[in-house]
């Protein structure tokens, strides 16, 4: 079955912060200051919370003065501005679009990005983001929640009806966990090495597929086999 769908992941990927600041490090950053040991499970919790970052100081634990939690904010704000878009990503989004193809974003991401990823991609047909969801990737219910969306259905790991696609920089995120759940998951390389290289080359290769396909399941036609879904 074609693929009639594509989700795609956000920072690295279709977007990229120009000046980066890293305003949530800062805040961990505080919370050791004043003898708060940080942990594994932060970066999920930051990513699941649908609140400033004002508001996950306080769910942290993480006492900051009134200037210095200024400070970041301004920080956050100046990051958010310097979003820029990929050249390749909005020639690939285009491409898929005039094809008919329907389009995506899935990512972890913190809930002061969410409008700024809105904003600058206004044309995708969904967007599942973890500070909404609660959960972050490789969770499957991320994954289902953006085909549901879509009004696509994830194939089957041992059949060939998936009708979506998933790419993404991460190989565990955006790749290895949408294959779980029967998604087509590829691995952007944006250095270079690899099969994929940038997303226009990414959505030419979709639009390529035939409508019928005796192909083994979930594959696309390019050179390394590495890079094949399920």
């Amino acid at each position: 079955m074609a693929i009639t769908a594509v989700i795609f992941d956000v920072f690295g990927t279709t977007l990229r912060i120009a000046s980066p600041s890293h305003p949530y490090r800062q805040l961990l950053r505080e919370g050791a200051k004043h003898g708060r040991r940080p942990t594994s499970g932060d970066a999920h919790k930051l990513m699941t919370l649908d609140a400033g970052i004002r508001e996950a100081a306080d769910y942290l634990g993480i006492h900051v003065t009134p200037s210095r939690m200024s400070e970041i904010e301004s920080d956050l704000q100046r990051e958010i501005e310097s979003i820029e878009v990929f050249q390749d990503a909005l020639d690939g989004i285009t491409l898929l679009r005039q094809h008919g193809i329907a389009t995506a974003a899935c990512s972890n991401l913190a809930a002061p990005y969410g409008p700024a990823v809105k904003s600058l991609l206004p044309e995708l047909n969904a967007y599942s983001f973890s500070y909404e969801l609660g959960l972050t990737k490789p969770a499957p219910v991320i994954y289902r929640a953006v085909c549901r969306d879509l009004g696509v259905v994830p194939g089957h790991l041992f059949g060939d009806s998936a009708q979506v696609a998933m790419i993404g920089d991460s190989p565990r995120c955006d790749r290895d966990g949408p294959r779980a759940v029967g998604i087509k998951g590829f691995h952007l390389d944006r250095s270079g090495t690899g099969a994929i290289r940038d997303l226009l080359q990414f959505a030419e290769l979709v639009v390529a597929q035939p409508t019928e396909t005796s192909q083994s399941p979930g594959s696309l036609k390019w050179n390394s086999p590495r890079e094949l879904g399920r």
